[in-house]
């Protein structure tokens, strides 16, 4: 107890000395530094104005002395975000004139039959991690930017999330039925705009207004998922593309032999690459109609050629700044054909990677609408895309997805801008488990009910204190012909130990909102 009396009375006289501003913000966490005190930090975090410190966090990331001071700024600056979020109006309200809307991203939307946007998703979008330079996601972002040539490819951050279904959907070229379109999948403000599920969302917006050749797009992206390690409903993308307008060409043969031009300047990978050489297969994965043969196979080139130098050079300095990867065996990349809406023909590319094929990028050749409906005709182009997270848990060992949120200072002092290291776990906290049991309403299918509605009520009460939910049990009883659903809940915090009071509070707040939302019987 002492030491908290003594941290308690230190914090005060400090930050006393901060309020009346004989003690200046910057000089207050680099003498907390100096004493390596993280207690100290996150009182200081507790208490200061938000846009105060985050304009001192960004001189404090330049320097090295003290990586106790990268730690606390980045916590300090997570916590200023989540408390400037909080300070907005509620995630829903009422006009005068008796209209429900949706109050987020200092804008106002009109709710309809389409919201199904929870407060948890709107307060994860305040979080911004891409802008923390110390968090791994932001880490692998700058790296693979570092590949791409600046004078050649334009990095665009957009802004808040919230976009046209036509932006994220019609533009590019996915079919009215697509799942992807559906209520169950896509976090909807109402049936106009949505959350963006893909960067892709801003491609029409960069092919009229970048003037590079080339672009890259990272941004947080959103889509209803089921909870498990590997799962978040909001995660991190990156995507980029490259045209060459035939208006610029007297024929296309000139197009094709700039194309290839362009290729032969990229640097060789040094890379063992296996490849069927064949650019695109008619049965399998065709060219699209009205491109010929030749300028398919250049434009492939060339996208191939691209990825591969970009890999190359992520893994070379991996390889630098990794001593744990220096021995070991060489990185191989394959080329496997794949299917994605807006292009043709398309590939995944895999890397072999301690011992394991991983899948980095999604690729292809862009198609013609989608240059028509970004108001680009008459180009021709390439674009891929990959997910940051899936990437920065390999490269960093990171083992559950939901520490890329932690504002614990022992996962957040293990990282800092520029490196990557391997994380080192800091405890195993335990897990248990409920289950929650219901009868549906009678007459209901089973297929009616989806599982992602089910998540978001347990995200909206549970947050990250849940490590995974899993449906265990459907049964049908054989007189009255009733369906029951039986779903687990692994509670498992990744940073203490939950108390079965606290736990036992949860699932009771989970189980009443379940039965008042869906209208079914608890059993």
């Amino acid at each position: 107890m002492w030491f908290f009396h003594k941290v308690r009375y230190a914090t005060t006289r400090w930050m006393g000395n901060f309020r009346n501003k004989h003690l200046p913000l910057k000089t207050l966490i680099l003498r907390v530094a100096s004493d390596q005190n993280q207690l100290m930090f996150a009182s200081i975090a507790a208490t200061i104005d938000s846009m105060q410190v985050l304009s001192v966090c960004r001189v404090l990331e330049l320097s090295r002395k003290h990586n106790i001071v990268r730690a606390a700024t980045s916590i300090i600056r997570q916590r200023a975000n989540v408390r400037y979020y909080s300070d907005k109006p509620a995630l829903f309200s009422s006009t005068q004139d008796g209209q429900n809307v949706v109050n987020i991203f200092n804008n106002t939307y009109i709710v309809d039959e389409f919201t199904n946007i929870t407060p948890s998703i709107a307060e994860k979008s305040g979080r911004k991690l891409l802008k923390d330079p110390a968090n791994p996601l932001s880490i692998i972002k700058k790296l693979i930017e570092s590949n791409f040539p600046p004078q050649e490819y334009t990095v665009f951050d957009p802004p808040e999330p919230a976009v046209t279904v036509y932006e994220n959907f019609d533009s590019l070229n996915f079919r009215s039925d697509h799942p992807g379109r559906n209520k169950t999948d896509t976090y909807y403000l109402n049936s106009d705009i949505v959350l963006r599920t893909h960067t892709s969302a801003h491609q029409g917006h960069c092919f009229r207004t970048i003037s590079t050749p080339g672009f890259l797009i990272s941004a947080d992206v959103y889509r209803r998922d089921e909870i498990d390690r590997t799962h978040y409903p909001v995660f991190h993308q990156m995507e980029g593309a490259r045209a060459w307008s035939r208006d610029d060409f007297a024929t296309e043969e000139e197009l094709i032999a700039k194309i290839n031009s362009d290729t032969l300047k990229i640097p060789s990978p040094g890379l063992q690459i296996i490849d069927s050489n064949k650019q695109f297969e008619e049965s399998s994965n065709p060219k699209q109609p009205g491109m010929s043969p030749e300028l398919c196979i250049a434009l492939s080139n060339h996208l191939k050629r691209t990825l591969e130098m970009v890999v190359g050079g992520i893994f070379t300095s991996i390889r630098q700044m990794d001593r744990d990867s220096a021995d070991k065996e060489a990185v191989q990349i394959r080329w496997i054909d794949a299917y994605f809406p807006f292009t043709a023909p398309s590939w995944e590319m895999e890397v072999y990677w301690d011992g394991d094929w991983l899948e980095l990028f999604g690729s292809g050749v862009t198609e013609a609408p989608v240059f028509d409906m970004a108001q680009v005709p008459n180009h021709v182009g390439w674009a891929f895309g990959l997910g940051l997270e899936r990437l920065a848990m390999l490269l960093f060992g990171i083992p559950d997805i939901r520490l890329f949120w932690s504002t614990d200072l022992r996962f957040i002092s293990q990282f800092e801008s520029g490196r990557i290291n391997r994380f080192q776990k800091f405890s195993k906290y335990p897990s248990t488990h409920r289950d929650v049991a219901f009868w549906l309403k009678e007459g209901s299918d089973p297929k009616d009910f989806h599982d992602n509605d089910f998540m978001d009520i347990v995200r909206d009460h549970a947050a990250d204190l849940v490590e995974d939910v899993k449906l265990i049990d459907k049964f049908t009883h054989p007189k009255t012909g009733r369906h029951s659903l039986c779903y687990r809940i692994v509670y498992q915090s990744m940073e203490r130990t939950l108390q079965s009071d606290e736990i036992n509070a949860l699932q009771d707040n989970i189980r009443s909102e379940v039965a008042k939302t869906f209208g079914v019987q608890l059993r």
